[in-house]
């Protein structure tokens, strides 16, 4: 029996699991580093939950630029993405 390649595994890697390491950072990308925090959160709290989740740099990068407040939702956090995009 013939073995079909997954088309969405590409170089060894599934789709998402590629875009997680890309140099481009996304609102999804940055919500899947900040799994497992509590809302409302910190700046640093937000940092150190990415941190703990093995965020890569450029992710990190951009989380340490946040402006010091507490976020009430993880939308705020999208927002202030936005707004720095």
């Amino acid at each position: 029996m013939e073995t079909r390649e997954d088309p969405a595994i590409r170089g060894g890697q599934k789709g998402g699991e590629r875009s997680l390491h890309s140099e481009k950072v996304s609102a999804a990308q940055i919500q899947v580093y900040l799994k497992g925090i509590d809302y409302p959160a910190t700046k640093d709290e937000i940092v150190q939950t990415a941190e703990n989740n093995d965020a890569p740099e450029n992710v990190m990068k951009w989380l340490r630029q946040l402006p010091e407040r507490t976020y009430e939702r993880p939308n705020h956090v999208e927002e202030e993405f936005g707004k720095m995009k």
